[in-house]
């Protein structure tokens, strides 16, 4: 894959040197450490947004939710026949 997108930040020298030590450890060149790390750091930020807490009685009421059976939705049923676009 092309890469054609640029990223510039500035950063303090103490930040410099710490993310140098830090990809040298890893064999890594400055730039590849940053993006493994930062997009690493964007799917747990990602993947975080798919947990939420409730109280025991929203817990319920969203379980209830959750568990009643819809009301027929011929438009629902047909989008739910279509082939996925990841398929």
């Amino acid at each position: 894959m092309s890469k054609t997108a640029s990223i510039n930040m500035r950063v303090e020298p103490s930040q410099h040197e710490l993310l140098t030590k830090a990809s040298r450890i890893l064999h890594k060149d400055r730039s590849a450490f940053i993006l493994d790390i930062a997009c690493r750091e964007a799917k747990n930020v990602l993947l975080d947004q798919r947990l939420f807490l409730l109280e025991s009685e929203a817990f319920e009421k969203f379980e209830q939710a959750l568990n009643t059976p819809l009301a027929e939705n011929s438009r629902l049923e047909q989008l739910m026949a279509e082939p996925s676009p990841w398929d």
